[in-house]
C-alpha cells in the first residue's frame, strides 16, 4: 500500500503559517516579478480567481474582498518542506519526495492497523508540528493513491484522508475520476483517448491492453495496470541525478546595457556553480539565454541562446562565470531592452566517478587544481555560516536587475533578522 501526502495550497498555507489572522481570509501567492497568480487558498478559489491570471487583470478583485497578496518567497517554502518531510519520514519507514509538497509513503508495514486512522495521525501530527495542512489518499499502487488523494482533497466528507482497498472501493474512484486527471495522462493523451470514447478512470482501466499499448506505448501499458491494482512503480527511496541545472530570473526592469546582463550572467553561473557541487556533480556544457518582453509590440524582439562545451567538467564558479561572459558577448545585441536572462549547465557527471579530460592546448586552458576546488570550498563553507551572498564573486550583482518583490513577507526560518519575538 502506498500513501500519497500532499500539502494543500502549499504556497498560501506557508504564508499563513506565521499569520493566523489570515486563517479565513482568501490568500493568493504571485509569480516572480508579481506577475501571475499561482497559489490560492480555498477561498480565493471560491472567488473565482484562477491559476495562472495576471495580478494586474483581477485586481480591482483583490482589493474588492480585501484579498492578501504575497510575492513568492521560496527560501520560506523550501524550508517549510524540508520540516514537512523529515516530519513524515519520522513518520513512515520509507518516503519519496516526489515535489517540494508531495511525497510517497511506504504503507506495506501497517496493513494490520486502521489505514485511515493513522493517516488522520499523520494529518494531526503535521499540522501540530508545521502549521501546514496535508490530505491523504492510500492505495495498492502509486496512480491509485494519486486518484484517493484527489478525492481527499476535493471532498471534504472524507477529512482529508481517503483509502482505497477493496475492488469496489477502487471501481468507484475510477469512475469518478475523468481521463485528463489520472497521473501520467497529459493533454494530447486525453484528447486521443476521449475520441475513443474512454472519458473517465474506469474506461481506462478496462480497455483494451493491445490499444493502449500501441497508441500509449509503455507508460500507458503502466497506468493501466497500476489502475487495475498491479504496482509497476517502486519507491524511489534515492532521487536520481540531475541532468542539468537552470537558474533563470525575469527582471522587475528592463535592462538594455551589456554591463547589466553580465552581472545577472554572472550571479546566474554563480547559483549553478553552487548548485553543482551540492549535487558532487561537474557540468561539461553550459548554455546562456537572453531575451526581450513577449509582449513587445515594437517588433523588436528578440530570444537569444547559445551553448557551448566546456574545457574540463567543473563545478568551479570562476570557470563557469568566465565561459559564460563569453558566450553573453557572443549573443548580445546592442539596442535591444531585455527583461529575462539565464544559465543552463548540463552534461553532468558525478565528481567522484568522473576521469579528467585531457585538453589538446593544456597550456591555453588549464585543467583545474586542487587550489579552485580549496576556495570554492572555503567560499561555500563561509556562506553556510554567514549566510547566503556573504561572500561572492565580484562580477555577481543581483541590485541593478533583480525582481519585483512588493509584497515579499518576512523569511521567518531561514532569517535571523526575520525570526518571529514573541512578548509575553
Amino acid at each position: 500500500m502506498f500513501a500519497l501526502v500532499d500539502c494543500n495550497n502549499f504556497y498560501a498555507s506557508c504564508e499563513r503559517t506565521f499569520r493566523p489572522e489570515l486563517r479565513l481570509r482568501p490568500v493568493v501567492v504571485l509569480s516572480n516579478n508579481d506577475g501571475c497568480i499561482i497559489a490560492r487558498s480555498e477561498e480565493a478559489k471560491a472567488l473565482g480567481i484562477q491559476m495562472g491570471t495576471p495580478e494586474f487583470k483581477c485586481r480591482d478583485l483583490l482589493k474588492k474582498h480585501d484579498v492578501s497578496v504575497f510575492s513568492s518567497n521560496y527560501a520560506l517554502y523550501g524550508d517549510m518542506s524540508s520540516r514537512v518531510m523529515r516530519l513524515l519520514g519520522k513518520l513512515a519507514p520509507e518516503i519519496e519526495v516526489y515535489s517540494i509538497d508531495e511525497a510517497f509513503l511506504d504503507m506495506t508495514s501497517f496493513t494490520r492497523f486502521d489505514l485511515a486512522d493513522y493517516a488522520g495521525h499523520i494529518r494531526k501530527t503535521v499540522r501540530r508540528h508545521t502549521g501546514i495542512p496535508v490530505c491523504i489518499g492510500i492505495a495498492p499502487t502509486k496512480t491509485l493513491a494519486k486518484i484517493a488523494n484527489r478525492i481527499a482533497k476535493k471532498n471534504p466528507e472524507y477529512q482529508g484522508v481517503c483509502v482505497l482497498k477493496s475492488h469496489e472501493e477502487i471501481y468507484s474512484a475510477l469512475e469518478r475520476t475523468k481521463v485528463e486527471d489520472i497521473w501520467g495522462i497529459g493533454r494530447q493523451w486525453s484528447k486521443l483517448l476521449q475520441a475513443k470514447r474512454i472519458v473517465t478512470a474506469a474506461d481506462f482501466a478496462t480497455a483494451s491492453a493491445p490499444w493502449i499499448r500501441k497508441h500509449l506505448h509503455i507508460v500507458g501499458a503502466r497506468i493501466q495496470a497500476e489502475l487495475q491494482g498491479t504496482s509497476c512503480l517502486e519507491m524511489e527511496l534515492v532521487r536520481p541525478a540531475k541532468q542539468s541545472i537552470c537558474t533563470s530570473r525575469s527582471f522587475g526592469r528592463s535592462v538594455s546595457t551589456l554591463a547589466e546582463l553580465q552581472q545577472a550572467v554572472a550571479t546566474f553561473a554563480g547559483k549553478c556553480a553552487v548548485k553543482l557541487r551540492k549535487e558532487n556533480a561537474l557540468a561539461s556544457m553550459l548554455t546562456v539565454f537572453i531575451a526581450t518582453s513577449p509582449f513587445d509590440e515594437s517588433g523588436n524582439r528578440y530570444w537569444g541562446t547559445r551553448t557551448a562545451a566546456l574545457p574540463h567538467p567543473t563545478q568551479d564558479s570562476i570557470a563557469i562565470l568566465r565561459a559564460a561572459e563569453t558566450i553573453l558577448a557572443g549573443i548580445f545585441q546592442d539596442g535591444k531592452v531585455y527583461k529575462k536572462a539565464g544559465v543552463i549547465v548540463s552534461g553532468m557527471v558525478s565528481k567522484v566517478s568522473s576521469s579528467t579530460t585531457l585538453s589538446l592546448f593544456p597550456e591555453e586552458e588549464p585543467v583545474p587544481n586542487q587550489r579552485d576546488t580549496t576556495l570554492m570550498q572555503a567560499m561555500d563553507a563561509i556562506n553556510h555560516r554567514y549566510g547566503h551572498g556573504a561572500v561572492h564573486l565580484a562580477s555577481e550583482n543581483s541590485e541593478s536587475w533583480k525582481p519585483s518583490q512588493d509584497h515579499l513577507s518576512p523569511c521567518r526560518t531561514t532569517s535571523w533578522n526575520d525570526i518571529l519575538e514573541v512578548k509575553v
